[in-house]
C-alpha cells in the first residue's frame, strides 16, 4: 500500500485513455452481471433439481398428456417412495405481461414428493378442504401484495373452462416458502387438480406429466427403465430421466443458453484483454526513463513489476467495480417487473467467477510490460528516454 500514490499518479497519467479503458472493462463486466442472471433464469430448474426425483413424460412430447391412470402403476414400482403429478396452466393475472406458472397438484402427494416446501399446517388443510383453494409463492405474494384470503382471477390462455370462460378464480389459503434458497423457489402457484379437471373442456383424465421421488437406496436408473417398460408399446409411452435433466431439457427448448452465453462472454474479454493490455504498453513506453529513475532511487526490478502490474488491476477493478455495480442494479430492477416471469438472480458464485475474470484480466493484460519494464537496465532506459 506504500506505492499506492504511485500507482494512482501513474494510472491517470493520460486520462482520457486510462476513461476510455475502464469504460471497456465497465462495459464488459455489465454484459458478465447481465448474461450471468439470463443464464440463471433459464437454469433455473436444473438449479433446484433433487437428485432422488425423477420426470415421466410422454416419449414423443412433453407438450402431449399422460393418462391419469398411470399413477398408481408407477407408485407400484420398487423403488417408487411417492409419486404426484404437474400439469402446465399458462395463465396471467390480470394483464397478459402478468404470468407465471401455476400448476394444478394433488395437495397431499404433491407436498410428500417436493418436501423442501414449507407451509402452516391450518394453511395446508384450509387449501385441502376448498376445491377453489390455491397457495402461492411468498415471493409471488410478494410481488402481488396478495394475502390469505384473497381472492384473485387467472386468465387462461390454454385452459378454457367448459362453458366457455376462460376466467378461473381461486381462493389464496396459504402462502408457502421453501429451504431452496435463491429467486424462482416460490414464484408459482398450485391449486387443486380435482377441480382443474372437472372444471376443463378438454383433456379430462390427463395431467401433463409425473414426478417421483425414488427410495435412498433405490438406483434412480433402474427406475426409470422399470418405468418405462411398462408403459413400452402402449398409446402413451413414457420417457423417464432425472429432474436437472428434464429441467435442462426444457431451457434448451429456447437454444443451448449457457453455450451462448460462454461464447459471447469469451469474445468479450478477448477483446477487453487486448485494449487492457495495448493501455499498459503505451503507458510503460512512456515513462521509460521515470522507471530509470525509480531504479536508480533504489527500486527493485520486482518493486517495478509488482507496480505495473498492480496498476493494471487496478484499472480491471475499477471497470469491474462499477460494471458489477451496474449490472446489480439493473438485475434487480428488472426483478421487481418481471421476477415471476423471468427470475433473473446474480449468485455468489457469478460474484466470484467475476473476481477471478477481473484478476486474471489483470496479470494478462500487464504482465508483459511488467515484464519489459522489470528488465530494463538503467543504462538502456536512459538512452531510450
Amino acid at each position: 500500500m506504500k506505492y499506492f500514490g504511485l500507482i494512482w499518479s501513474n494510472a491517470w497519467r493520460k486520462k482520457i485513455r486510462t476513461s476510455l479503458t475502464i469504460l471497456s472493462v465497465f462495459v464488459a463486466f455489465l454484459l458478465f452481471a447481465l448474461l450471468s442472471a439470463v443464464g440463471y433464469a433459464f437454469g433455473v430448474g436444473a438449479n433446484f433439481a433433487d437428485a432422488e426425483r425423477l420426470i415421466v413424460i410422454n416419449k414423443i412430447t412433453l407438450i402431449n398428456p399422460l393418462p391419469i391412470a398411470y399413477q398408481n402403476r408407477i407408485a407400484a414400482t420398487p423403488g417408487v417412495r411417492s409419486v404426484t403429478h404437474n400439469t402446465w396452466f399458462g395463465g396471467y393475472y390480470q394483464d397478459e405481461r402478468n404470468q407465471f406458472a401455476q400448476f394444478p397438484v394433488d395437495p397431499e402427494e404433491y407436498f410428500s414428493v417436493y418436501s423442501e416446501l414449507v407451509l402452516p399446517d391450518e394453511q395446508f388443510e384450509a387449501w385441502r378442504k376448498n376445491r377453489t383453494g390455491a397457495i402461492v409463492g411468498q415471493a409471488l405474494a410478494d410481488q402481488y401484495g396478495w394475502e390469505v384470503g384473497d381472492r384473485i382471477p387467472i386468465q387462461a390462455t390454454i385452459w378454457t373452462k367448459a362453458d366457455g370462460g376462460r376466467s378461473w378464480e381461486f381462493d389464496i389459503e396459504g402462502i408457502f416458502s421453501s429451504k431452496t434458497a435463491g429467486a424462482g423457489a416460490t414464484t408459482f402457484m398450485l391449486f387443486q387438480y380435482d377441480y382443474f379437471d372437472e372444471a376443463r373442456a378438454f383433456g379430462n383424465g390427463t395431467i401433463g406429466w409425473y414426478v417421483l421421488r425414488v427410495d435412498p437406496d433405490a438406483d434412480p436408473v433402474q427406475v426409470a427403465d422399470a418405468i418405462d417398460q411398462q408403459f413400452a408399446n402402449s398409446a402413451n409411452e413414457t420417457e423417464t430421466s432425472t429432474e436437472e435433466a428434464f429441467a435442462a431439457s426444457f431451457a434448451k427448448q429456447y437454444g443451448d443458453i449457457g453455450l451462448i452465453v460462454r461464447l459471447i462472454l469469451a469474445a468479450v474479454f478477448f477483446t477487453l484483454l487486448l485494449v487492457a493490455g495495448n493501455t499498459m504498453s503505451q503507458s510503460v513506453r512512456e515513462r521509460i526513463s521515470e522507471l530509470a529513475v525509480l531504479k536508480t532511487l533504489g527500486f527493485t526490478d520486482m518493486s517495478v513489476l509488482w507496480t505495473v502490474l498492480a496498476e493494471a488491476l487496478l484499472i480491471l477493478a475499477i471497470g469491474a467495480i462499477l460494471g458489477l455495480g451496474v449490472g446489480w442494479l439493473a438485475v434487480e430492477g428488472l426483478n421487481s417487473q418481471f421476477g415471476t416471469q423471468v427470475p433473473l438472480y446474480l449468485t455468489p458464485m457469478a460474484f466470484v467467477t467475476a473476481f477471478v475474470i477481473m484478476v486474471v484480466a489483470g496479470i494478462l493484460s500487464g504482465i508483459m510490460p511488467a515484464l519489459q519494464a522489470m528488465r530494463l537496465t538503467i543504462t538502456d532506459a536512459l538512452a531510450r528516454g
